[in-house]
């Protein structure tokens, strides 16, 4: 075979080969002009779509516009206002940075660019190219301060290009996905968004975020989230979190930021997905919103063009701090604070007297767990005994003195009321302030068992076991490596590893209640995800999970029957306990509904 000559490539081509790394789709235009309008300091940015952006995308903004003699400059490849110098690659503080969106836009669309850097009108320029293919020239055009760009005909000079975009709907969908991320990070921007003429979307600046994450996640999202908000060192983690009974099939409403910047990142989901441990239903989805800050220097941004992907510097650290909040934070929700639901009357899709679904799918029986708000806290002080004592001889005086609900707040009511009865040897039903409360109590013992069982096992530590014959394990040199540099680490979990050639590993100790796990298995996957994600939660999940079965199996069964005072003292160690809105299968423990729902059901008052 005869060897083919090196040529250089022209600008056109060029510039094509660059939009397929940067231009997927529609989505993709409207990202990067919208990220140009947040960089220039926009406050409001309209959005006009025809043909799911095949046609037509028109974004303009009130940003401090670009100058005229720059509009051409702007359609080169490399050509930005945003970095200068080697240095400023290494702590990127904007959304673009690239240069590349303009030119690879122009080359594969018919482009129109018109800008004004002042307040008269008539003080406006613009440019127009058409798929690269001839040299722009600037001209005068009215126009406010601000930027409007018009990207006509999307890859109408490469049909093959085209040829893979989906139906109008579907990519009309990916650019409302886009604009509701940018919404998300940037609550004092005003966004409009229109498709063939019609208003589709409003976002009007809000100068509290939670009033952005509502109008984005709905009202439902809103009712059933925690906020939370943490600093270590020089990171800083804040929004919103669902709660885990509020659990989606789909991983499709989950939102991380860094530094203003949606991004996919594996170890961060890892640690949000660990951070949901113990409380989540099996093959559910948590919802959230999370904004991560961080010193520029600490990321790197510049790992993709589309710059949804981010290397952190310091992954370990990242990957724990995020774990740690999250985990926390589920663990302080407790029946302390109650959220007011809406009625089934207004849900979507209800009828008077039935439950109905919400946005996400949550039927009325699901809703009632979710529920939980607030911090944790709620203990009374009092010694066990002494508290079945006090809400037994409470639970005697409401016959005398009325419901529950007639008691006045000096009684202290606790938050998941005063036992009734038990119904059918399965459930604890309780009376509060609000309503009735029904509780299944083998899943609710189940919790209280459970992290009883890991406190105890957190205060004496992990006891560690030698291997009566120590375990040789063939490894890669990176993973030797990995094991010299963990040795402390390893430890403090029960385990004892040596490296006894370049290749090869000797396991000498594992944690005593993982004795009889598969020891090969534990190790290999312990050490990849040290190598992936900087850290491993892997003994203490294998050792929760041993726990997790004894608590199943040592606590009360069905069809046991209970005593006014023990079903109190139940539902008081619920209120004391962590994560006692789940069981350890993330199953619901127990439900409320109020006396407005309970009039829904027999119409009364309609």
């Amino acid at each position: 075979m005869q060897a083919q000559r090196i040529t250089q490539l022209d600008t056109r081509l060029a510039n094509q080969i660059a939009a397929g790394e940067v231009v997927e789709r529609p989505a993709s235009v409207v990202k990067e002009l919208l990220e140009n309008a947040l960089d220039a300091g926009a406050t409001r940015v309209e959005i006009d779509i025809e043909a799911g952006g095949a046609k037509l995308m028109r974004l303009h903004d009130d940003g401090h516009g670009i100058l005229p003699d720059d509009l051409t400059l702007s359609l080169a490849r490399h050509a930005t206002s945003k970095i200068a110098t080697q240095e400023d690659l290494h702590k990127i503080a904007t959304l673009g940075f690239r240069g590349e969106a303009l030119a690879s836009i122009a080359s594969i669309s018919k482009l129109k660019l018109t800008s004004n850097t002042t307040d008269r009108t008539d003080k406006g320029h613009c440019v127009q190219v058409s798929g690269a293919g001839m040299k722009p020239e600037t001209k005068p055009a009215p126009h406010s301060r601000g930027t409007t760009v018009e990207v006509r005909d999307l890859f109408f000079n490469t049909p093959a290009r085209r040829k893979f975009l989906k139906t109008e709907r579907t990519e009309f969908q990916k650019i409302e996905e886009v604009i509701r991320k940018m919404a998300l990070s940037h609550p004092s921007v005003a966004f409009a968004l229109s498709h063939n003429g019609k208003v589709v979307k409003r976002y009007h600046s809000s100068p509290a975020p939670d009033g952005r994450v509502a109008a984005v996640f709905g009202a439902a999202f809103a009712d059933n989230a925690v906020y939370l908000e943490e600093e270590r060192s020089a990171m800083r983690l804040r929004g919103w979190i669902g709660l885990p009974t509020f659990s989606r099939s789909q991983a499709d409403q989950q939102y991380f930021f860094v530094n203003g910047r949606a991004v996919r990142d594996k170890v961060i989901s890892h640690a949000v997905k660990l951070g949901y441990a113990d409380v989540l239903f099996h093959g559910r989805n948590p919802v959230y919103c999370l904004f991560l800050d961080l010193a520029p220097q600490l990321v790197d941004v510049n790992v993709h063009p589309t710059k949804h992907e981010v290397r952190f510097r310091e992954s370990r650290d990242v990957h724990d701090f995020v774990f740690r909040t999250i985990q926390q934070r589920l663990a302080a929700v407790t029946p302390e604070e109650m959220a007011t639901q809406a009625s089934p009357a207004s849900l979507p899709g209800a009828l008077p007297g039935q439950g109905g679904a919400d946005p996400y799918g949550n039927t009325m029986a699901q809703q009632g767990a979710m529920r939980l708000r607030g911090h944790g806290g709620g203990s009374d002080g009092l010694p066990q005994s002494d508290r079945v004592r006090l809400y037994s001889e409470l639970f005697q005086k409401a016959p005398e003195e009325g419901t529950v609900a007639d008691w006045s707040p000096q009684d202290q009511l606790p938050p998941l009321g005063l036992a009734i009865a038990q119904l059918h040897g399965i459930y604890i039903l309780a009376e509060n302030a609000r309503g009735l409360i029904l509780v299944d109590m083998h899943a609710a013992h189940e919790r209280i068992t459970y992290e009883q069982m890991k406190t105890a096992c957190d205060a004496e530590g992990m006891k560690s076991q030698p291997l009566l014959v120590p375990m040789s394990l063939a490894v890669s040199e990176a993973e030797v490596q990995l094991v010299s540099e963990l040795q402390e680490a390893l430890e403090t979990l029960g385990i004892k590893i040596e490296a006894a050639s370049n290749e090869s590993i000797i396991v000498r100790s594992v944690p005593t209640l993982l004795a009889k796990s598969n020891v090969e298995r534990l190790i290999r996957d312990l050490l990849s995800d040290f190598r992936e994600f900087g850290s491993s939660e892997r003994i203490t999940q294998h050792r929760d999970e041993i726990l997790s079965t004894m608590a199943c199996h040592g606590s009360v069964r069905a069809n046991r029957k209970l005593s006014i005072e023990e079903m109190n003292a139940l539902l008081r160690d619920m209120e004391e306990t962590e994560r006692s809105g789940q069981c350890n299968h993330g199953r619901p423990t127990w439900c409320e509904m109020s006396l407005a729902e309970l009039d829904g059901l027999f119409l009364r008052g309609q």
